[in-house]
């Protein structure tokens, strides 16, 4: 099959942010953006014109993304460790390595029959709200997401959201590393962010690490589809007995250390960077 020239180029871009280990950059260009204002979102979806939004929505998004498992343009091959999931009763930040748009997808096919009916929430980044990527600006603007934001007040606005949420017992996605690399398989060094949240909000985070291999089905780009595994991984809870900073750390420490184990346990090799 002949490669892409952009994947190519992708892949080498990625090495190249491995060897500067500048984790949390995105490989591909980021839309352009703009401040997203605190009138401009509606975190929890009160009024009627975003209930009926979220609808449609999670509909059109439904029917995208199974239309896709049906070609078998994404395969998720396995799910273990569910049980680490329902053992969590009440609010949970959930945590997932990225490396695709559809992987968000394949967390919510893992947990959608062990959440009570409720939806999944995905925190994103600023841009991908004010200025979406085609064809996804619908999923992103009303798919249950909760966009950061460059304005304190917006912040501000999330913060109390995020808090609401997990208080009435939702389900949260967080992406610590920041950063999405296509199809990259290791593990990245984490950012702050989840962790803060999990540590002000006295709530557990359940770790996910999503393993690949090819399958048999090429993508279009010369490459093959990947096969997903996800491993869902005991629950990391605050440690009440130390400070916020110390308590995040911890939590951090413990979640990279997770994901890193689950890589050697799963590909047979120790996780090394920058070869």
């Amino acid at each position: 099959m002949e490669k892409s020239p952009h994947k190519l180029e992708l892949l080498e871009r990625i090495a190249e942010l491995e060897k500067k280990e500048l984790w949390h950059l995105d490989v591909e260009d980021d839309p352009e953006t703009y401040p997203l204002m605190p009138d401009a979102v509606d975190y929890l979806n009160e009024k009627l014109s975003s209930k009926i939004k979220n609808k449609i929505a999670n509909l059109a998004a439904t029917r995208f993304f199974d239309k896709m498992i049906a070609k078998r343009q994404l395969i998720i091959k396995d799910v273990r460790g569910i049980e680490n999931f329902t053992a969590v009763k009440g609010g949970r930040i959930v945590t997932c390595n990225h490396f695709s748009v559809g992987d968000n997808y394949a967390v919510w096919v893992a947990l959608r029959e062990h959440m009570d009916g409720r939806m999944l929430y995905k925190v994103i980044r600023e841009g991908n709200y004010t200025n979406p990527p085609k064809p996804f600006g619908l999923f992103m603007r009303h798919c249950n997401t909760l966009p950061l934001s460059s304005q304190t007040a917006t912040m501000k606005k999330f913060l109390r959201a995020v808090k609401a949420l997990l208080a009435r017992g939702e389900t949260i996605l967080i992406y610590p590393e920041q950063s999405m690399w296509w199809n990259y398989r290791k593990p990245k060094p984490l950012q702050d962010g989840a962790f803060t949240l999990a540590v002000r909000n006295k709530t557990p985070i359940v770790p996910i690490f999503i393993t690949m291999e090819d399958s048999d089905v090429p993508d279009g780009d010369g490459f093959f589809v990947q096969e997903y595994t996800l491993h869902i991984l005991p629950a990391i809870y605050p440690d009440e007995t130390l400070s916020g900073a110390a308590a995040k750390e911890k939590m951090k420490k413990e979640n990279y250390e997770a994901w890193v184990k689950t890589y050697e346990d799963v590909y047979g090799i120790p996780l090394v960077y920058g070869s």
